[in-house]
């Protein structure tokens, strides 16, 4: 989805975001990275998220594994999924279990993990977190949680056309939602989910979904 330009983000090159709208984010690359990289609040977050994790753990779209490396190294299974070759050799490297694969295709485990991590906006992977929890409640086991990062700034779902930038590189516009925490119980039972909590960390928001 993100394409080259966010292998070579990865590997160091600086690159950012631009929305269909003109407006420019920051590519939170070093979030992803995590590690002595992160700051305070980063750390923070990952440290309850991971404290969240009660059993075998699956992560959609992990990215360079930060979350994933911490559950294996707190003695959690874990496994990791992403798309980026990068990504993937950056986790592997890191010591996180991780395949190098679409969230959507066949994945070990499916109905029986404990706990679902979409962590950093992956709920809005596509444009279309309705088909992302689902998903999500496919892999769970029964009473097992999908713990989905919303948005605490926005409101309902809101899809836009964004792509990667950099000097002299412009990458291909695809889509993401930003997902408002308001919709979680509405989306969660869209799916067949519900909503168990709403944990505020800093100033980031998880929501526990339980199947």
């Amino acid at each position: 989805m993100f394409g080259n330009l966010y292998e070579r983000a990865l590997s160091g090159e600086r690159c950012w975001i631009r929305h269909d709208d003109g407006t420019i984010d920051t590519l939170p690359v070093q979030t992803w990275l995590g590690g002595r990289s992160a700051s305070r609040a980063e750390a923070d977050f990952d440290a309850a998220v991971l404290d969240m994790c009660d059993g075998p753990t699956i992560d959609l779209g992990c990215g360079p594994g930060r979350l994933v490396m911490n559950l294996v190294q707190r003695g959690i299974p874990a496994l990791g999924v992403d798309l980026s070759p990068t990504a993937v050799r950056l986790a592997r490297g890191k010591g996180a279990p991780t395949l190098r694969r679409d969230l959507f295709d066949p994945l070990p485990g499916t109905g029986r993990w404990h706990n679902v991590l979409l962590a950093d906006g992956n709920v809005g992977l596509g444009g279309d977190p309705w088909r992302v929890l689902r998903r999500s409640a496919e892999l769970l086991r029964r009473g097992g949680r999908c713990l989905a990062e919303f948005d605490p700034t926005a409101q309902g779902v809101k899809v836009d056309w964004i792509r990667l930038e950099t000097r002299k590189t412009v990458g291909p516009w695809f889509r993401w939602a930003w997902v408002g925490v308001d919709c979680a119980a509405i989306l969660a039972a869209d799916v067949g989910l519900a909503v168990e909590g709403i944990h505020s960390i800093g100033d980031r928001v998880v929501a526990s979904l339980s199947a």
